[in-house]
């Protein structure tokens, strides 16, 4: 057919579409037009299945409509605790802004019994695809109020999300209690009650639950008790009813049945009592949390300058919780592990974690409860914000912990890692499904949006930043906001001297973050910069950048002239600045490490660094020492800078005394292990450490009651290095320290109890996990209990490990909130790697079916398991994995990452593995050749500094001479081959 004919046949097809189209409409009638409506769902109205035939509005998007305005919900709930099962009712007045044919709202899991609207029958179905409840009205709804009646049923069993049962067993009578609990964030209110499930549909919400009337029961709620009433016709039961609630989101609302106990409430400053709660045995462990709660919320109170807006404020632990805590708006669940704490079992770590957990949902009152974001694209706004603020209360319950540098190792480093990949993405990303927003919940939303704010509140200073939250608070309570709203009312804070939107929109809408390299000529001082990367040879992100990958950075720098803190911008305009600065020794850039950078310094500069913190550890803050180490290793991690600088950093580190510049050290060090395990550099790094170790004097075995915070969870970080290294006095120390609490039940100090357990363990034997099996299973302090559990995975027998993955999929062993954790620690054993990867490849569908492709957890396992592997070989098998199971659910950026991390593992160990390691062997000189061949000029010009680093090192002088040696070698012999080629 030639193209002028095939043209005119085209244009005939569409004109008869089109003829045909109008005449359906005109013949149809309205009940043509309400059929069509109902059948298009494809599903049941009534007892009648229809097909499909056109497809609807609903069809389109998981949206709901912006024009169905939620106002007030009645709701009743009745979970019966012992069928696992709750029925209920609830009552929505709604506003329709403009006309409408139909309302949908949202529910998932639900048996819909009946749909009323303003008391009237209604045809209404479920659209399972986008979780909807549609409602077809038999005429078109004209603007206005309605109250939408609807009544339903559930199962409360085999979840840990929406309306569920939680069960645990009594301290002492062993008997088994269950509770009625909930966790509806982010979009889990639907499987509880009919809704409209939008962060940004906020309304009020007067509940009534029914419980039973002995043993202790008690009802709790968003709002204090109201009243309640004996239900006469329905022996043992009684209903509560709660004060109705300020506007707020579905993720918000809070239901609880349960027969915990609680200590006396305490006053807060403002006068509204905070009162906290725990089952049989436990609710004296909540006292730390209590003093933590009152501290926290009395300094929100006076920071925000804004009044905490509901008369109660309670605090409780949920024994199955899938996260660490939600911020329910005047009732906060946590899992138990994260809130009770006892000093007689909790570790300093322990404690840390409660103070912060507390801390962080408490910040949330403001900042998430108050103003929300409009949609989870900006989910940033709350978590990022909780993550940050948590912090500054910290600094003020517990001033001696020197919370802002210990934040640079929980939030800013770690997420460091993360954000250097190519499949990170941005702070502000669109998102529309239940899958996507699910993966919004990762560590740029929470410690990237944290480490940014740090930032702008240090370009800023604390005051203008503090105003301008303020007023952003107050102009959108009880609303909804998005991050333009914020910068907009911190931009009138600053009085204009920044352009807050033009700065903070480079760190929000695009990933990753920049390294920037600073040269000194005399007294210029050059600086350029580029997105950091963890492979740069791979610079071709999948997502393009609006801002080029290049950002706004606030810079500061000291030097050793004086503490002056100087400050000035490398902008997105310029390729390269260059300043004036004094003539110093030298020079520190990046002050405390506030900005979310990455320095580059010289290779002079490096070394001047690293020999005056040999000469005088204090010269510079923990913060800054810290953060030296911690751009060197991922600098050198990236092939930006040679291993051996990166190595030297740690070598004055036997007189570090600050917990978190050896925390970042040793991190990094475990992390160059499980580069090099089971491989020939393994030895000599090992040897390396060992000696490190092995020079400091103080002897952190011995149980000081002196040790402040900081020096208890310094005590903690050396003891566990030194076991994972091997060193031979620390493995027979704690063996026997693991064989007398096996034996004796003599338990160690809480600080080395899990290294105790966890090393302990590695070097037992199966009647020894026998042992810890029954204890594990007989502990009724979480945090304990949590030690133990993960204890148990330390074993070098494969057989126990196998029978450790089959114990774990009984709940009443393993419970499902703990499940992930103990499939990825048995995965980080490398006897168990092999293990997991098999088992996760063959029951897919089991975790599947048990805990669907929706959870966050479970897309997160395979980055877990596969982090270790780095060989072309796990990828073969990784792509034929992910291509026999497609689809990814909210694990679908997890798979990417994966992919990445392995790319480079095999990567790193082509660029690194010759080395640290010596050039003996056969393979050895396969690697070496390959390196020498593919990094002749990167040899030639840092052989020199490697060198020395190994010079320094006494465990490594053998080592040194024979791999410059055998380099020499075989540098002469490529040059005798290129002059020998040409002649043949």
């Amino acid at each position: 057919m030639g193209p002028v004919k095939k043209w005119v046949f085209v244009l005939v097809l569409e004109a008869v579409a089109v003829i045909t189209v109008i005449t359906t409409e005109l013949i149809r009638t309205p009940e043509d037009e309400k059929l069509t409506e109902i059948t298009s769902a494809g599903l049941t109205m009534g007892p009648a299945n229809l097909s499909i035939m056109t497809a609807k509005p609903w069809e389109s998007t998981h949206r709901l409509s912006p024009y169905i305005r939620p106002q007030q919900y009645f709701i009743n709930l009745y979970p019966n605790l012992e069928q696992g099962s709750f029925v209920g009712s609830v009552e929505i007045t709604i506003i329709l802004d403009t006309a409408q044919s139909y309302i949908k709202l949202h529910s998932k899991g639900l048996n819909i019994k009946e749909t009323k609207l303003n008391s009237s029958s209604v045809t209404a179905f479920s659209y399972p695809e986008h979780e909807f409840w549609v409602v077809v009205p038999n005429e078109e709804l004209s603007a206005g109020e309605y109250k939408l009646q609807l009544s339903f049923e559930g199962s409360l069993l085999n979840k840990i999300v929406g309306f569920y049962r939680s069960v645990y067993n009594d301290s002492k009578s062993h008997e088994q209690h269950y509770i009625a609990t909930s966790k509806f964030e982010p979009t889990y209110a639907r499987l509880a009650f009919p809704c409209f499930d939008e962060p940004q549909l906020k309304s009020k919400f007067k509940i009534s639950l029914t419980r039973p009337s002995g043993n202790n029961y008690i009802a709790l709620s968003n709002m204090n008790q109201e009243s309640e009433e004996l239900n006469v016709p329905i022996n043992g039961l009684t209903t509560v009813h709660f004060a109705n609630t300020v506007p707020m989101s579905t993720y918000l609302v809070c239901f609880i049945v349960c027969d915990f106990q609680s200590l006396e409430p305490v006053k807060t400053d403002q006068g509204f009592p905070l009162t906290v709660y725990a089952r049989s045995g436990q609710s004296e462990n909540m006292k730390y949390a209590q003093h933590v709660g009152l501290k926290a919320i009395n300094y929100f109170v006076n920071y925000f300058g804004i009044q905490y807006p509901l008369p109660k404020l309670d605090l409780i632990p949920i024994p199955d919780f899938v996260s660490g805590a939600m911020e329910h708006w005047g009732l906060v669940t946590f899992r138990e592990s994260s809130v009770l704490y006892n000093e007689l079992v909790g570790s300093s770590a322990d404690k840390e974690e409660v103070a912060l957990t507390v801390a962080h949902e408490l910040a949330h009152m403001w900042f998430g409860n108050l103003v929300t974001m409009k949609w989870w694209n900006d989910l940033w706004l709350k978590e990022g914000f909780a993550s940050y603020l948590e912090s500054k209360a910290i600094q003020v319950v517990h001033p001696d912990w020197d919370e802002d540098t210990i934040f640079l190792i929980n939030s800013l480093q770690f997420v460091q890692y993360r954000d250097s990949k190519l499949s990170s993405h941005a702070i502000v990303q669109d998102v529309s499904h239940p899958n996507q927003i699910n993966e919004m919940f990762d560590f740029i939303s929470y410690d990237k949006g944290s480490s940014v704010i740090r930032m702008l509140e240090g370009m800023l200073g604390e005051e203008v930043f503090r105003i301008g939250v303020n007023t952003y608070l107050k102009r959108f309570a009880f609303n909804n906001a998005d991050t333009d709203d914020l910068w907009a009312e911190i931009q009138t804070a600053t009085q204009y001297t920044v352009d807050v939107k033009k700065v903070m929109d480079t760190w929000t809408r695009q990933a990753g973050f920049p390294v920037v390299s600073a040269i000194r000529n005399g007294t210029k001082l050059t600086l350029k910069q580029q997105r950091f990367v963890s492979d740069p040879n791979n610079n071709s992100s999948n997502d393009p950048s609006p801002y080029n990958y290049i950002w706004e950075i606030p810079i500061t720098y000291t030097t050793s002239n004086n503490n002056t803190v100087h400050k000035f911008w490398l902008t997105k305009d310029v390729d390269s600045i260059t300043i004036d600065i004094p003539d110093a020794e030298w020079i520190k850039l990046n002050h405390r490490q506030v900005g979310y950078y990455i320095i580059n310094y010289s290779e002079s500069d490096w070394c001047l660094l690293n020999n005056l913190l040999e000469r005088n550890v204090d010269a510079l803050s923990a913060a800054d020492r810290s953060n030296l180490i911690h751009d060197a290793f991922s600098l050198a991690k990236a092939n930006y800078l040679p291993y051996g600088i990166a190595l030297n950093m740690t070598k004055y580190l036997s007189k570090e005394h600050h917990y978190v510049p050896w925390d970042v050290a040793a991190s990094n060090l475990k992390k160059l292990r499980q580069h090099l395990y089971e491989r020939p550099a393994h030895k000599n790094l090992e040897k390396y450490v060992q000696h490190l170790l092995g020079s400091i004097k103080e002897d952190f075995w011995n149980d000081s009651s002196d040790r402040n915070f900081l020096q208890r969870k310094l005590r903690g970080v050396i003891l566990n290095l030194g076991c994972l290294y091997g060193l031979p006095s620390y493995q027979s120390k704690v063996y026997e320290l693991f064989k007398r609490f096996l034996n004796d039940e003599v338990k160690p100090h809480p600080d080395i109890r899990f290294t105790v357990y966890y090393y302990g363990m590695s070097l037992g034997n199966n009647s020894e996990w026998n042992r810890l099996w029954d204890l594990f299973l007989n502990e009724q302090e979480p945090q304990e209990k949590d030690k133990l559990m993960i204890a148990l995975t330390a074993s070098k027998e494969i057989s126990i490990l196998n029978r450790l993955l089959k114990y774990a999929k009984n709940e009443s062993y393993i419970r499902s909130q703990d499940y992930f954790i103990i499939i990825s620690q048995i995965s980080r054993n490398p006897i168990g790697t092999q293990l997991v990867w098999d088992f996760l490849r063959d029951e897919w569908q089991y975790l599947v079916d048990r805990f669907s492709l929706n959870s966050q957890q479970l897309g997160n396992l395979i980055p877990s398991v596969c982090s270790r592997f780095n060989t072309n070989e796990r990828i073969g098998e990784m792509n034929i994995f992910f291509a026999k199971h497609p689809e990814a659910g909210a694990g679908k950026t997890d798979r990417e990452n994966a992919l990445e991390v392995v790319s480079n593992n095999i990567k790193w160990l082509e660029n690194y593995e010759a080395v640290i390691k010596p050039g003996v062997g056969k393979s050895g000189r396969k690697i070496a050749l390959k390196v020498v061949f593919n990094n002749i000029k990167w040899l030639e010009n840092h052989e020199s500094v490697i060198r020395n680093w190994l010079l320094n090192s006494i465990q490594l002088i053998w080592i040194c001479t024979v791999n410059i040696l055998f380099y020499r070698v075989v540098l002469i012999i490529i040059t005798i081959i290129k002059y020998i080629v040409p002649i043949c």
